[in-house]
């Protein structure tokens, strides 16, 4: 199983980045994509998260509005689109996929960092 995260790096307050995640090793479309974040000192929170087959989504209330989570289940790939970025927006970012009703089956990639900052 392999979660591949990339498209962080420095973006300045107000601006945009899209962030990939690429699957492997598992049955993609079957499982729940997700994507956490961890500031320094601060534990790792859910940004978004989005259902097998792309039908529900849900955000937190820090980024409704300005971050979109959507998934390409022909390319094993989850991304997230992050608008109108600000400094606490400021972390790792995590992909996550999950499958099960007691997340029997729960893997993460390694994280990308984004740095909102002028």
């Amino acid at each position: 199983v392999q979660l591949v995260e990339s498209g962080g790096g420095l973006v300045q307050p107000g601006g945009s980045l899209t962030l990939s995640c690429a699957a492997s090793g598992f049955p993609f479309s079957s499982y729940e994509m997700n994507w956490y974040r961890q500031a320094p000192g601060k534990e790792r929170e859910l940004v978004a998260g989005l259902s097998s087959f792309g039908g529900t989504t849900s955000y937190a209330d820090s980024v409704k509005g300005r971050f979109t989570i959507s998934r390409d289940n022909a390319q094993n790939t989850v991304y997230l689109q992050m608008n109108s970025l600000k400094p606490e927006d400021t972390a790792v970012y995590y992909c996550n996929a999950r499958y099960g009703p007691f997340a029997d089956y729960n893997y993460w990639g390694q994280g990308t960092q984004v740095t909102v900052s002028s």
